[in-house]
């Protein structure tokens, strides 16, 4: 009987993790949207103001509500439950290697949907005309094919989003641990405590990693003829911006980019918190043999 209540612990857990991940990865894409669309126009190599400026700043939303809640919640079911197992079996001072490791392999699930719809945004974002999401879909894999096309920039977004979450979630995790010694008697964290620990482990993560991010937007933004012409490998777009605008042009962007994981941090692990903490004790009193 004691397996099988700890099963369902931890079923209901998991669960609260994939559905508390899905609304928080909601809620803050929709909330920090016009942040996100004024950092992509910045990345664009044709300028802010070529690239839509001010206007439009809610261009691409669609596909974002779309595609937001689906990666947020299998990034933390994945990471909810490398850790979940890990903390049973690492010892406790290697926990720091299991949160980047759970982190890398959360954020390359979540990419596998996360790449398709950040194409699609991204070009929404910097265009001028007026194309639907679908038919920006459909170009991207009638001229340029599957991977190349609607899965551009997949291996850049994960050279972004690895480090990032390296960086990002230990960060978090010491925030959190430290926090709850120090000054709250090893109590559970309120979820605004947890909001504070994502928006500084987010910002600094975000700053770190700008460069990263604009080496992913220019290859997701190429058109066509760049492609033909040559071969738009990470390493390669990153020594081309550097040579063409330096150091600027690698962190273009960092302020609202910053801005944006900042404050977003501080949404989603916050609502993230309160949405799986809510989700867990629904599950749990549903539970028999409490």
């Amino acid at each position: 009987m004691a397996l099988e209540i700890d099963s369902r612990h931890k079923n209901n857990l998991l669960w609260s993790s994939f559905f508390g991940g899905g609304a928080a990865g909601l809620f803050v894409d929709v909330v920090l949207f016009p942040l996100d669309t004024l950092k992509t126009r910045l990345q664009a190599e044709q300028g802010f103001k070529n690239a839509g400026g001010f206007k439009g700043i809610y261009k691409g939303l669609g596909v974002q509500v779309i595609g937001s809640a689906p990666q947020a919640a299998l990034f933390f079911i994945t990471y909810e439950s490398i850790k979940y197992y890990s903390e049973q079996l690492v010892p406790k001072g290697s926990m720091p290697f299991v949160y980047m490791f759970g982190a890398s392999v959360a954020e390359v699930m979540a990419c596998l949907v996360r790449v398709p719809m950040e194409v699609i945004k991204q070009r929404k974002q910097t265009s001028i005309g007026d194309k639907s999401s679908i038919k920006i879909l459909l170009a991207a894999y009638k001229y340029e094919g599957f991977f190349k096309g609607v899965y551009r920039g997949f291996g850049s977004t994960i050279m972004r989003e690895v480090p990032f979450s390296i960086i990002q979630f230990p960060i978090l995790e010491y925030c959190k641990s430290t926090y709850q010694n120090k000054f709250k008697n090893n109590i559970p964290l309120e979820s605004f405590e947890v909001a504070v620990c994502g928006s500084i482990a987010g910002g600094i993560s975000a700053a770190i990693t700008t460069p990263l991010d604009v080496v992913k937007t220019r290859i997701m933004l190429a058109d066509r003829k760049s492609l033909k012409s040559e071969s738009l490998t990470f390493m390669r777009t990153f020594k081309r911006i550097l040579k063409k605008e330096g150091i600027k042009g690698l962190f273009a962007g960092i302020l609202p980019r910053t801005l944006w994981i900042f404050l977003g941090g501080y949404i989603f692990f916050g609502s993230y918190d309160f949405a799986k903490n809510n989700i867990y004790d629904i599950l749990e009193e549903k539970r028999p043999n409490r």
